[in-house]
């Protein structure tokens, strides 16, 4: 956008040892019984998967002006927020930094040549998220062209993650004819940019992948004060904290084992 918008090996036991001492064994604690206080196994059901690289979980954020978090503090950004939320959630569990890699004005083909460049497809993640899209609508591209590269971008996303499709999700494209920049626009704005949220959708989901709309909220300026940042035309800390309530519980949840 114009408005700058970054075994250890054991051997097996021979079936003939087990045979001689199968007696010795049976004489041995045949009147026995479990003690009444026996330690209960623990349910692991209800037990967080364990991270990757064993003693953090690391989270990879992808976007563009949106995911960096234009015109906030660092610790607004959506990612950093959301990785806030986890922590909270789990006194215990701890996360590296979120790892963003997004810059403002970026379209999936800049994303795509930025994630080629980095290092960051040959680590492991735990969990990867993905928002891009409004500057090829802004600048004017095919719908086709946004469908192509998007899809090429969440097969990396979910490569990225361990080939966890499980461990991957999208946020919607927010409206930012819902700004003051934008709202002289504001019909032409939603209309395009419903068509590319309608495609990111539709991919999104047909790869198994976890889709969060925001894009509802966004669309409650003016009647909310306080969604849109100082330039006018990003959402603002709290908005960010408004789409983090509605989809890190869901996040939490693709966490577990």
């Amino acid at each position: 956008m114009a408005v700058q918008v970054q075994r250890a090996f054991r051997s097996p036991f021979k079936q003939t040892s087990r045979l001689l001492l199968l007696p010795i064994i049976l004489m041995t604690w045949g009147g026995c019984k479990a003690p009444d206080d026996a330690t209960e196994l623990p349910d692991e059901s209800t037990s967080l998967a364990g991270p990757v690289n064993g003693a953090t979980w690391r989270y990879l954020a992808l976007g563009d002006s949106y995911t960096i978090g234009e015109s906030v503090a660092p610790s607004e950004r959506w990612p950093n927020q959301l990785q806030a939320k986890l922590e909270a959630a789990w006194n215990d569990e701890s996360f590296d930094d979120a790892t963003i890699l997004a810059t403002t004005g970026w379209t999936t083909s800049n994303l795509s040549q930025a994630l080629s460049n980095s290092s960051y497809e040959d680590e492991s993640w735990d969990l990867v998220s993905l928002l891009i899209g409004v500057n090829n609508q802004y600048q004017g591209a095919e719908l086709e062209q946004y469908e192509v590269e998007y899809e090429d971008l969440l097969q990396r996303a979910i490569s990225a993650a361990g080939e966890r499709e499980g461990r991957v999700f999208v946020v919607s494209i927010p409206d930012y004819g819902y700004t003051p920049f934008g709202v002289n626009n504001q019909e032409q704005i939603s209309t395009e940019l419903e068509g590319f949220n309608a495609s990111c959708k539709a991919i999104t989901e047909s790869y198994g992948v976890a889709y969060f709309n925001i894009t509802t909220i966004s669309q409650q300026w003016p009647e909310v004060e306080g969604l849109v940042a100082e330039d006018g035309l990003h959402p603002s800390a709290l908005q960010y904290s408004m789409w983090v309530d509605t989809f890190h519980e869901q996040v939490q949840d693709l966490l577990q084992p």
